[in-house]
């Protein structure tokens, strides 16, 4: 059989097993937290956990023995502490994806080191001017990153406030819907990646939504729809389309657009946040969200190792590969809600000034000759001693993101959020609140950061977790 026809029956039967989920029985839903008063105050562990994911009982790592975990919801001006407990037997600690909060102490420190069997708080205010949005806490000890995440530690956050406040989506019904993936044996005990499937990114032969089957959600004839989406997977990116119905972009990462713009697919890379409006305006009757397959550049590396032989022992070349699409969710048309328009507008988005800085971060692949860890940023591995950038509190940078590689490679910026400005020279097509920009395979992707309100170090990194643990992160350090 040539290299050709077997990658095309391989992707049709990891398809197969990636959409044998649709009609596996739920679990139950997760635990909604919400600030009372001004306060959130959580105890929260991590630990192995054995949950019913997919039809089967699979043992995983788990936020309070949930995948995902508890769902968090809080307003600006809000005092949040959590009390976590690591209880794992690798070192971990607590990023809060996206949220602009000090990167030191006991706020969003990505530095610091929460050992197993440790209790540690986390405590910090909300900025009283911070943007509504979907946000997310996920694990961020350099070395345990990728495993951790792809164990299936994850969940939403959420800052209300004045997207949620235009009548229109007040009015709209919502969901959530946090993507997955799950690398698992027959007995559904996680698989530790080969050594190639990590240098590309590990990728799982199971999907799920919400730690569950697709869902079937109600779709208001004549009203709106309001979809919250996280990518929450260590390295896959998904490429989702409505099938035969209109949808609308209205938030990003950071926060909302301007107004709401109609578009064919949503890609989400890892890490990535996006917000929908579905109007309930077509024929009644159900829809589909399909993803799409996407193609991160590893097909080409797998067909070059497969000519050497690296099949690797009895699983297949790639167990992330798609050929077909993949059912995410249902819309199902249901009447008798109040019609609602789509809003006109939304939420303003600055302009930002022009930069005092330019900066290049050149991402490649190679060997770190201090580390010997094969993803680079400007030539060099993470090295947890070394800045790697020093910005002005209060300034506005450019940075061009270079990816001389075949791989994709989503930048994540921690602590501020950015602007997207153009991709290989052309304008980014609206403007948006971002913190992570997915840089294709050769790609040149120029952003715009306001080093806003918070000194101290953080970093920045692909977030390809494993690829992030294997050296491609840096540090900047802002100082007042």
């Amino acid at each position: 059989m040539d290299r050709r026809r077997f990658l095309t029956l391989s992707t049709a039967v990891t398809g197969a097993m990636l959409l044998s989920q649709c009609s596996i029985p739920s679990q139950r839903p997760n635990r909604l937290l919400k600030s009372q008063s001004g306060q959130l105050s959580i105890d929260l562990a991590a630990s192995p956990t054995a949950v019913n994911l997919v039809g089967m009982r699979s043992h995983l790592l788990a936020y309070n023995q949930q995948v995902p975990g508890p769902q968090l919801e809080v307003r600006p001006g809000d005092t949040v502490e959590i009390r976590f407990t690591n209880q794992l037997d690798t070192p971990s600690n607590l990023h809060f994806h996206g949220l602009h909060l000090p990167p030191t102490g006991e706020a969003d420190n990505p530095l610091r080191m929460v050992a197993p069997g440790e209790t540690a708080l986390y405590r910090f205010t909300i900025p009283a001017d911070h943007r509504a949005g979907t946000f997310w806490y996920h694990p961020h000890h350099h070395g345990n990153v990728a495993s951790q995440v792809a164990g299936g530690l994850a969940g939403l956050l959420v800052v209300r406030g004045d997207l949620d406040e235009i009548p229109e989506i007040q009015a709209a019904q919502e969901a959530f819907l946090v993507l997955q993936d799950f690398d698992l044996n027959w007995r559904g005990q996680l698989q530790e990646p080969m050594p190639m499937f990590r240098m590309w990114g590990r990728e799982g032969n199971h999907i799920s939504i919400n730690g569950q089957a697709p869902p079937t959600l109600p779709l208001p004839q004549s009203g709106l729809l309001r979809l919250r989406l996280l990518n929450a997977s260590p390295s896959r990116v998904y490429r989702l389309q409505l099938k035969k119905h209109p949808w609308h972009l209205i938030a990003t990462d950071g926060g909302a657009l301007g107004e709401p713009v109609e578009t064919d697919e949503v890609v989400l890379a890892p890490g990535e946040r996006a917000e929908l409006l579905v109007p309930g305006t077509r024929e009644p009757g159900t829809y589909e969200i399909v993803n799409l397959p996407y193609d991160r550049g590893t097909m080409d590396m797998m067909s070059g190792r497969m000519g050497h032989g690296m099949m690797g022992s009895g699983r297949m070349a790639h167990s992330s590969a798609q050929a077909e699409p993949i059912q995410v969710a249902r819309l199902t048309y249901q009447a008798g809600a109040a019609a609602v328009p789509l809003p006109k507008a939304l939420i303003l988005v600055e302009s930002l000034p022009e930069p005092e800085i330019s900066r290049e971060f050149v991402l490649d692949h190679g060997i770190d000759a201090q580390t010997g860890q094969p993803f680079l940023i400007n030539g060099q591995a993470f090295d947890h001693s070394r800045v790697d950038a020093q910005a002005k509190l209060g300034s506005v940078e450019d940075w061009w993101i270079i990816n001389k590689a075949g791989l994709d490679h989503p930048f994540h910026l921690h602590t501020n959020s950015f602007q997207v400005i153009s991709r290989d020279r052309k304008p980014e097509p609206y403007r948006a609140w971002r913190d992570v920009v997915n840089v294709r395979a050769y790609e040149v992707v120029q952003i715009r950061v306001p080093f806003r309100d918070f000194a101290g170090k953080t970093v920045f990194h692909c977030h390809v977790l494993d690829h992030e643990d294997q050296g491609m992160m840096g540090i900047v350090e802002i100082a007042a």
